[in-house]
């Protein structure tokens, strides 16, 4: 069955498909199209752009695609000095060699690079070399609030830090998605003195990302956002290595502790209480790096609000225009090109854009687009929008992030990082009924979500953020079985490609989805604001 535009406005505005949404925004609504959205996704996941790796020619030429579209919708533009683009100044780093020896008691053994460990390269040092007593420090987590903290009994000043992937399976979802970030325990163990950190990653963490992937991914250069300063963001010279051990060289750093590694991977399951211990041995871990300063950008736009006091209140919407590019082969394809991550996120942006262009009048708030570089390599281009932004940093009032929304099945079901946290629950809500969908609790809370994409980088600033995913397919016997097999064996691969099944009906639902949930927060009469007592408005909530 197929309605004329004008049918299907009528239809978006009655009882029949909708609860209540607003004549004008109806009529935008129906703007997303299903061909529109299919489009977008078709040349950005094209191999003609290699993949869209940040600072790759790829990428560059998505981006004038991109500012292409936001100019032919009429938009403004809000990138540096009245142009589309923020140019974002990186330090690209290549890790040349990486050893790493332990020092155990029957003598010394050096690992293989990328079979048994894994080493990022120094951001801003050509030679890297430590020496020093590893010491395993649980989690690598000090959470006074929830009564946990890792370091309360091990001091690892001067040491190697050995930290466990992951956060304890009590913690709430999103505080257990916060302290699970790899980029929080490593500042964490900085703070207290290591020398280095190795992260083991356990049964769970491998089921999740298997280590062949692992080191696909670690090959690739790294990547720092440079400040006005000169100064490398985010860098901690005094760690002179940062690792991540295979399964099998994780069950060596425990070969002489009480219980071995299978007593390490047990606080995956069951962790009551902290454990941390000395380890009887030392590492020597080296690395030799070269650098390269290279500039990528991101795209932004704007659409000014009609009141004149609201206007000066801006709602963000982001999604990662990146994706990793070229690797090693895999069943012969070299090039990733990232459809449900992320040019799903891209086409839902464009349109999301279009419907807003297509209001009648604009929304009392003002409405920033913003399309962001090397997500990819640690949520850098949105990171560095947060902290350097193109916009007055206290107009940013929200922020709603699109990314990897997995077109497997029908939209009935939607997922919400960050739902829990902030009055923007109340535009998902409302945007959820007028779409007749179910918005459900994650159901994988160990996948960490909620700090693993843009809306973080928002957060760390104190601005509510959400992000937008799917839900799983209640139809099926399994209902997470679909996303939970494209997570194993297409996440992150060349197979996120336009040869997989791809249901574009729901591509086009999760725009119009996004679109009414930033429509409400930009026409509500409340700015948005964190709950009461929320652990991230409490943590960052005057961060701006």
């Amino acid at each position: 069955m197929t309605f004329s535009k004008a049918l299907l406005t009528t239809l978006l505005a009655s009882s029949l498909l909708a609860a209540e949404i607003p004549p004008p925004a109806a009529e935008a609504l129906a703007e997303i199209t299903e061909a529109r959205f299919r489009s977008h996704v078709r040349f950005l996941g094209d191999d003609l752009l290699e993949g869209r790796g940040a600072g790759t020619r790829g990428y560059d030429l998505s981006a004038a695609w991109l500012a292409a579209r936001f100019e032919e919708l009429e938009l403004e533009p809000a990138g540096d000095a009245g142009s589309w683009f923020q140019q974002v100044p990186f330090v690209r780093a290549t890790l040349e060699s990486g050893v790493m020896v332990l020092h155990e008691r029957s003598g010394d053994r050096e690992l293989t690079l990328y079979e048994d460990f894994v080493v990022q390269a120094d951001p801003a040092r050509a030679t890297t070399e430590v020496t020093a007593p590893a010491v395993f420090a649980g989690f690598g987590i000090s959470a006074p609030d929830l009564k946990w903290d890792d370091y309360a009994r091990i001091d690892v000043r001067g040491k190697i830090a050995v930290i466990l992937a992951g956060a304890p399976g009590q913690f709430p979802p999103t505080l257990r998605a916060h302290h699970a970030s790899s980029a929080n325990k490593i500042s964490l163990a900085a703070e207290r003195g290591a020398v280095a950190v190795v992260i083991v990653r356990g049964p769970e963490s491998e089921k999740r990302y298997p280590w062949d992937r692992m080191t696909r991914g670690a090959k690739l250069p790294s990547f720092r956002w440079v400040g006005p300063d000169g100064e490398i963001a985010r860098y901690d010279p005094q760690l002179k290595a940062v690792a991540t051990a295979s399964p099998e060289t994780a069950r060596s750093l425990f070969s002489r502790s009480r219980g071995g590694v299978e007593r390490v991977f047990g606080l995956e399951q069951s962790a009551e209480r902290p454990l941390a211990f000395p380890l009887d041995m030392r590492l020597t871990i080296r690395t030799a790096s070269s650098h390269e300063r290279i500039t990528s950008p991101n795209v932004a736009a704007i659409i000014r609000g009609s009141d004149p006091a609201l206007r000066n209140e801006i709602v963000v919407y982001s999604a990662h225009l990146d994706h990793i590019g070229i690797t090693e082969p895999v069943n012969g394809d070299r090039i990733n090109n990232g459809v449900m991550d992320n040019a799903a996120g891209i086409a839902a942006l464009v349109e999301t854009a279009r419907a807003f262009a297509a209001l009648p009048a604009p929304p009392p708030r003002s409405v920033l687009f913003l399309a962001v570089t090397a997500e990819e390599k640690g949520l850098l281009g949105s990171d560095y929008f947060a902290n350097h932004p193109t916009v007055p940093a206290a107009s940013i009032v929200a922020n709603v992030n699109m990314d990897m929304f997995l077109m497997l099945y029908p939209m009935r079901e939607v997922l919400v990082h960050g739902y829990d946290h902030s009055t923007l629950a109340r535009s998902v809500d409302a945007a959820a009924a007028q779409l007749g969908i179910r918005v459900i609790p994650d159901p994988a809370p160990e996948e960490a979500s909620f700090v693993r994409s843009d809306q973080y980088s928002f957060v760390k600033r104190g601005v509510p953020g959400i992000a937008i995913s799917e839900g799983t397919n209640p139809a099926a016997a399994d209902p997470r079985a679909e996303s939970s097999e494209w997570l194993l064996t297409r996440y992150h691969t060349p197979a996120d490609d336009l040869d997989q099944p791809i249901h574009w009906e729901a591509g086009r639902d999760f725009a119009r989805f996004s679109f009414l949930v930033g429509y409400g927060v930009a026409t509500s009469a409340e700015t948005p604001r964190w709950n009461e007592g929320d652990f991230f408005g409490v943590r960052f909530g005057t961060a701006k």
